[in-house]
């Protein structure tokens, strides 16, 4: 739920993500807890399909805030051009703080057609247990929540970047 002062969000839309990469976008997020894990999954363009898992390294190092490495972030958009792919979700983690995007969040948001997908690792950081995973659409600084429902019959692939 959104705390005062912040813009409200209304819920519309539907990231549909398998199980598989529902599971390595949260252990990734466990896995790099206090730091900020973040990454993307790319997809065929136009489909809205989340299916190539490629996880990145947060360059900050830090635990409130990610950045990509602007030499990996290049090689990665240039591949996925190779592949006719484009990023279907944009993921990151925050490890103090609800799964909601910050005003940082919302200002970086350049790409108009990604899922935004946050993790929150607050409760149990990278202890077993569950996480807050929730999706947002960022547009023009407008965020809007959007139900999540994984699926089990998608095909996924992982890889790691940097």
């Amino acid at each position: 739920m959104p705390s005062a002062g912040r813009a409200p969000h209304r819920l519309g839309g539907v990231l549909r993500i398998d199980q598989a990469t529902y599971d390595g976008i949260v252990e990734h997020a466990k896995r790099d807890h206090p730091v900020e894990a973040c990454g993307m999954v790319a997809g065929p363009i136009g489909s809205d399909r989340p299916v190539r898992l490629i996880e990145m390294v947060n360059a900050a190092g830090s635990p409130t805030f990610y950045e990509y490495d602007s030499t990996d972030l290049l090689r990665l958009y240039r591949e996925m051009d190779d592949r006719d792919e484009e990023p279907v979700v944009i993921y990151h983690s925050h490890t103090a703080t609800e799964a909601y995007p910050s005003v940082t969040d919302i200002n970086l948001a350049a790409e108009p057609g990604a899922h935004y997908v946050l993790v929150s690792t607050t409760e149990h950081g990278n202890n077993p247990g569950p996480v807050e995973f929730r999706s947002y659409r960022i547009i023009d600084g407008v965020v809007t929540e959007e139900e999540v429902i994984v699926v089990d019959n998608e095909s996924t692939s992982t890889e790691e970047t940097g």
